[in-house]
């Protein structure tokens, strides 16, 4: 049986080739004074100079540096997760560690934009205004030319167009503002001309009111076009036909919203590269560890040990016994091995419980919480007595 190296009782991080596989932190002064000492504690722990450890310095390197990362990795991902709404779309290119994410409304905007664009009411696709020649007593019309016409179809060869609004003609309120016969016994003439019946009379009553009267009663007067008046409705039929309500009495241009539907179902917002699209690109690297502080290194410290825990059980598992000078010795494998994971998923699990707690949501509920416990306390003060 081949001799196992013994572990010989200190360590030397300058002095050892290649101490770590990654080299992550080798040029960090803190992590590379903390390592000798992080090495002879972990040594200590797992019983020498009492017993020894088939470990070399090299092993206690390593687990040193996996739990710094491993530390590493779930702070960055909880704030990863915390804060990808704010930064997608950000530029790749400037590191993250050590800065403060100020929460904004990015994402929640563009997601309101294309109701907005559905709603008619802003949205980051343009509504553009196209025209048919409609003919008295025709419905149908084939939208068939100005789908496939470049030079009628502003959305270009091949980009069928969605419909959003169709215009019929409808005189302005505020022609029909001023109303001769107001006050005369006569106004239902004025409900006789916006329905077309008649001619329209220039204004000859003139009182003297607040402005924002006036605005209101332009309000009213298209309210009451929406409500008692139909504008043109319309119906696509397949991908070539426009049925338009009511039957037209006249031929005209009939005027209409559109968009084009490439421009809008795009989920691509902009093609320029170096930006965050997902959690795999989000900036952060390798933590320092000189910016870590004493109760995050503790936690460190438990982690390399359960990892050299774990390193030790796989070398001794490796035989049912280990010589040592003069003898041999029955080897705990089977029992380092299940203290080693149950030890880091303890660890692990109190840093998500420690990442939980201190998440935005959770300061906000606490907040929240305060301020409600506040005011109770403060409900039940007595009023004071004063007396005169």
């Amino acid at each position: 049986m081949a001799s196992i190296s013994i572990w010989p009782g200190s360590a030397s991080f300058s002095d050892t080739i290649n101490p770590t596989p990654f080299g992550f932190y080798d040029t960090d002064t803190d992590f590379t004074s903390s390592a000798d000492q992080v090495a002879t504690w972990c040594a200590q722990r797992l019983g020498y100079p009492i017993v020894d450890i088939e470990l070399q310095a090299v092993n206690f390197f390593t687990a040193f540096e996996e739990a710094v990362t491993t530390y590493a990795q779930y702070v960055y991902q909880y704030k990863i997760i915390e804060n990808i709404g704010t930064l997608e779309g950000s530029t790749t290119g400037s590191n993250l560690n050590n800065q403060y994410v100020q929460p904004n409304m990015g994402n929640t905007i563009a997601i309101a934009e294309q109701y907005g664009t559905e709603a008619g009411s802003g949205g980051n696709v343009t509504y553009k205004t196209g025209s048919i020649d409609i003919t008295q007593g025709q419905q149908k019309y084939s939208l068939t030319d100005l789908w496939t016409n470049t030079s009628n179809n502003p959305g270009g060869e091949g980009n069928p167009i969605e419909i959003k609004k169709i215009y019929h003609y409808a005189p302005a309120a505020i022609v029909r503002y001023f109303d001769p016969y107001a006050g005369t016994g006569t106004g239902i003439q004025s409900l006789m001309e916006s329905f077309g019946f008649g001619n329209y009379s220039p204004g000859v009553n003139f009182m003297l009111m607040p402005t924002y009267y006036d605005a209101l009663k332009v309000q009213a007067i298209e309210l009451n076009d929406t409500i008692r008046k139909s504008a043109y409705s319309f119906e696509l039929i397949g991908n070539d036909s426009l049925k338009i309500f009511p039957i037209p009495n006249r031929n005209e241009k009939l005027y209409f919203d559109y968009v084009v539907k490439t421009d809008r179902n795009n989920p691509v917002r902009t093609t320029a590269t170096n930006l965050v699209t997902n959690v795999s690109n989000v900036p952060y690297t390798n933590i320092t560890y000189n910016t870590i502080n004493s109760p995050s290194r503790q936690w460190i410290f438990r982690y390399t040990l359960a990892v050299t825990k774990e390193m030790l059980a796989s070398i001794r598992g490796k035989y049912s016994t280990v010589p040592i000078p003069g003898a041999e010795v029955t080897t705990n494998a089977v029992e380092l091995r299940s203290e080693a994971a149950a030890e880091k998923t303890a660890l692990i699990d109190e840093l998500k419980l420690m990442l939980e707690e201190s998440s935005r949501s959770k300061y906000m509920e606490r907040q929240a919480s305060e301020a409600q416990n506040a005011q109770d306390t403060f409900t039940k003060v007595p009023y004071p007595i004063y007396v005169a």
